[in-house]
């Protein structure tokens, strides 16, 4: 019996790469004879670049940059095992992984320090990029990575405007002459399963600004903020981005990445799993098994669990999903191959508790669902 295993990470727990050694050992401790092959995985958000590292036998350059919130702080971009390939993931320099509830604030939050690592890795010598920008903290259109790399953005009186999506109304003018050249030479890969427009009720601010601490009146402001600046970007690019499918990914920096570089946006889940060479696990699997730390009607959205078995029933593969949490909406996801959708918490236990064991819960609940394919007489059932 062969069995794939590709989860995500778990957040606040376990990494995808833990995550998947622990149901490892649950599936060994079921039967040690079963092959498995571990192709830990992610979606385009925190946790992206570690896993894409991971899976290319890669390795990481911490450099030092202006955070969501202006301070300093050390980020980290990713380089392939090829060493050709730049991973530069947004959570590391602007995400929300960086700023305590409290401090939420998109209003002043930033994209600059994102910007800073592409830079980095620009003057390191790389032009290949793939770009995971989940989980950010920011709503600024993605002004302040584009900052980082020269261009200016000036107010009535000439001068540079501050940092945030609360700032874009005051721009007058775009300025293109400072923009770095080399970004002309590269290709980026833009890993996100964000479909939403820049603006309106589907929009950056409206559906994503409220996890990011925006008010409802905050919301309002941010979307007329966008608004302008997105007029401003068509007026100096040629491209509209107000309705454009994806703009709005990250606080409206996909939109960004669509305008001033020559990118092409993918879902996140679906490079990752390119990259870690998931197609070619599959093959002659019995058995997948994914999961992350809550699944419910937004993981059909394109997370890791959908993704991958979307792939997996490509090669007539059927997926498990071992879940912290299940919640409302799953049912969509077994006409995608996945047969059962399991949490692995199987007692009262508080949230942190929960978390504190999670590769011992993962280990247990791996080992049940496997046994439930072992037969008595010690066959494995038909995967078919």
């Amino acid at each position: 019996m062969k069995i794939v295993i590709a989860p995500d990470s778990y957040k606040g727990s376990v990494s995808a790469v833990e995550a998947a050694e622990a149901i490892e050992r649950g599936v060994r401790n079921a039967d040690p004879s079963i092959q498995t092959i571990l192709v830990p995985a992610a979606d385009g958000g925190e946790g992206t670049l570690d896993t894409l590292v991971s899976a290319t036998g890669g390795r990481k350059k911490t450099v030092r940059v202006t955070g969501p919130l202006h301070n300093d702080l050390n980020a980290e971009y990713g380089i392939l095992g090829d060493e050709k390939t730049c991973v530069i993931e947004m959570a590391s320099a602007s995400g929300l992984c960086l700023v305590s509830p409290e401090h939420l604030n998109p209003l002043t939050a930033t994209t600059y320090g994102t910007g800073q690592l592409m830079k980095q890795a620009l003057d390191d010598g790389f032009r290949s990029f793939v770009l995971a920008i989940g989980g950010s903290a920011t709503n600024d259109g993605g002004a302040g990575m584009l900052q980082a790399l020269g261009l200016k953005f000036l107010d009535e009186n000439g001068s540079s405007i501050p940092f945030g999506g609360g700032e874009l109304h005051k721009i007058k003018k775009i300025d293109l002459s400072g923009f770095d050249q080399r970004v002309k030479e590269c290709s980026f890969l833009i890993a996100s399963d964000v479909q939403n427009p820049l603006v309106g009720k589907e929009g950056a601010s409206a559906v994503f600004g409220p996890q990011k601490g925006a008010t409802e009146e905050m919301v309002k402001i941010l979307d007329d903020n966008l608004v302008h600046w997105a007029d401003l970007v068509e007026q100096a690019t040629g491209v509209r981005l107000h309705d454009m499918p994806g703009a709005g990914a990250a606080g409206g920096i996909g939109g960004a990445f669509q305008a001033f570089f020559p990118a092409q946006m993918k879902r996140g889940v679906d490079v990752v799993t390119e990259y870690a060479g998931l197609p070619q696990a599959l093959d002659g699997a019995d058995l997948v098994i994914t999961g992350e730390g809550r699944v419910d009607y937004q993981t059909a959205s394109g997370k890791t669990p959908m993704g991958v078995a979307q792939l997996a029933k490509e090669s007539n593969v059927p997926t498990l999903i071992l879940a912290g949490s299940v919640g409302e909406g799953t049912e969509v996801l077994y006409q995608y191959g996945v047969i059962s959708i399991t949490s692995m918490i199987q007692q009262p236990l508080s949230l942190g508790e929960a978390m504190k064991r999670a590769p011992q819960l993962l280990e247990y609940s791996a080992e049940q669902l496997v046994r439930t394919f072992i037969q008595p007489n010690g066959k494995r059932g038909s995967r078919r």
